[in-house]
């Protein structure tokens, strides 16, 4: 079985594409906006089955069925909540909720080999428009809480100058210097943080844009990134994630 990827936020995809290909299915291509698809739709031979992202960067990814007939059955990737996915099972849509399971992935590519491409199910895109109700925007979170000892505190993703990972933990650090213990892992915080205004720009370090003071040459062709408060590490941009970087920031 064949299969596209349609996902605007680069490690969601890169991550998708490892599970597909797990589950023994070539994946053809990953693009990551409406207008990418639709061009890849007009030049490409149509796959057995697309994973497609509800929102993305340049609009949301039904636009894409206004412009061209796709001869694809759909999985949809979401981070709708659990009522607004009611619509999808109304209609005998298939649907995985982020962050996605591995095994709901594999569920999901045996209910469509059996039930959807022999049925071939016609979707009516606009009033899934209308039920699930699309606001303009993604909703990313805007604090964290952390358990201090028997406290709780909470931080405004505004007071966050980056997250870090040192020793098998993943650390929030404050624009009061102060460093904090989370639950969370750097991957699962892909999901969670806003791209425009946070980076991962290595393995161990998510960035605020607005906590960065300087950025200088380093070697390797890499970068390296002062912030304002935290000093306890080198913040190094890595060599494969320049040239994405420079264009985050003029984003």
């Amino acid at each position: 079985m064949t299969t596209l990827i349609i996902e605007d936020e680069k490690p969601s995809a890169r991550r998708l594409k490892r599970m597909v290909e797990a589950i023994n299915l070539k994946v053809l291509d990953v693009v990551h906006s409406v207008e990418e698809a639709i061009i890849w739709f007009r030049q490409q031979q149509h796959p057995d089955l697309v994973f497609l992202d509800i929102q993305l960067s340049d609009g949301l990814s039904f636009e894409i069925f206004d412009e061209v007939t796709v001869d694809s059955s759909i999985i949809f990737t979401t981070a709708y909540d659990e009522y607004a996915l009611k619509a999808f099972k109304l209609k005998s849509i298939d649907y995985l909720l982020k962050p996605i399971d591995a095994d709901e992935l594999e569920q999901a590519v045996v209910k469509f080999k059996s039930q959807l491409r022999s049925s071939n199910v016609q979707l009516d895109y606009n009033a899934l428009k209308t039920l699930l109700n699309f606001s303009d925007q993604k909703e990313y979170k805007q604090r964290f809480t952390i358990r201090v000892g028997q406290h709780l505190k909470i931080f405004n993703v505004n007071d966050i100058e980056c997250f870090y990972s040192e020793n098998k933990g993943t650390y929030l650090h404050t624009s009061s210097n102060r460093s904090y213990l989370m639950d969370l892992t750097l991957e699962q915080l892909e999901e969670e943080l806003d791209p425009a205004s946070f980076y991962r720009v290595s393995r161990k370090f998510f960035v605020n844009i607005t906590a960065i003071k300087d950025i200088i040459s380093y070697t390797n062709s890499r970068l390296e990134l002062k912030l304002h408060h935290f000093d306890a590490s080198e913040v190094i941009v890595s060599r494969e994630k320049v040239k994405d970087f420079k264009l985050w920031l003029e984003n």
